[in-house]
């Protein structure tokens, strides 16, 4: 709606998680990296955390597109696992392209499936990865514990899958009530807000995204827009998201902290 005028490519601040807007915040890049070192050195499980709109879904596709520009790695993402233990393991074999026809639809048998396309990556090569977005939603510990199950499929030297993790603050405390689980864990990091220069960074660099080559956020507009959001991402987003259409209705050639503070109180 408002592209054209602020001479953009797209919106930049929309709440999608969209890798080609990921902004390698200090916090950002070191949670992403940990991740990347538990799955290419075989660590078995690794655990990611953080407060609500910091960018963890973000993490998991850029870690899913970083991974999927060479063919090493069979990766299932399940976005959705608050369901019951077999629809569980249903999606798990979806997403990896596994036909489960053969089977009466028991966990036993749909073990067996994942257990066999686990050992077959593993003697061509290949590394079998399962990410869960919002682990936190999971209320079944049979779930949990199937998941740590899963885990015991390896090979002398190594497993035969990574398994990361990703939610809330709340998954921490979910998996430390699971001694075994949580004893499998070997990379934890958790993800905190922006700082204030992060917060600027984080805006000029998606604007330069969306085809902007210059910040048209004035400086008293960026130190409202930070002590609005205390530098959670997605909050920022739909701040400055609103801030651009609201600059539109009022001819701005910029965005200051007036035009801020109207987006907030309306907010």
């Amino acid at each position: 709606m408002y592209e054209e005028y602020w001479g953009l490519n797209k919106a930049p601040f929309d709440n999608v998680p969209d890798p080609n807007f990921f902004f390698y915040s200090e916090g950002h890049e070191e949670a992403l990296m940990r991740l990347l070192y538990a799955i290419e050195r075989g660590k078995g499980a690794a655990l990611l955390t953080g407060d609500v709109g910091c960018g963890k879904t973000l993490i998991s596709r850029s870690l899913v597109r970083q991974l999927e520009e060479s063919d090493e790695y069979q990766i299932a993402l399940i976005t959705n696992p608050n369901t019951d233990l077999l629809d569980f393991l249903s999606d798990i074999l979806h997403k990896m392209g596994i036909e489960k026809k053969k089977t009466n639809g028991s966990k036993v048998q749909l073990t067996h499936l994942l257990d066999a396309e686990m050992m077959n990556n593993a003697e061509t090569g290949r590394n079998t990865l399962i990410i869960v977005d919002e682990a936190h939603l999971i209320e079944d510990e049979k779930t949990l514990e199937e998941l740590r199950l899963l885990l015991n499929f390896q090979l002398n030297e190594k497993f035969l899958l990574t398994l990361v993790l990703i939610g809330q603050q709340e998954l921490r405390k979910k998996i430390a009530h699971l001694s075994p689980l949580d004893q499998r864990i070997a990379i934890r990091c958790h993800l905190h807000p922006l700082n204030y220069d992060d917060t600027i960074h984080y805006i000029v660099h998606r604007l330069k995204k969306a085809g902007l080559g210059k910040n048209i956020f004035k400086e008293d507009a960026m130190e409202k827009i930070y002590d609005h959001t205390k530098g959670i991402p997605r909050m920022i987003n739909t701040v400055c998201d609103l801030s651009l259409l609201a600059g539109v209705s009022t001819e701005s050639e910029e965005i200051d902290s007036d035009i801020v503070q109207c987006v907030i109180d309306e907010m």
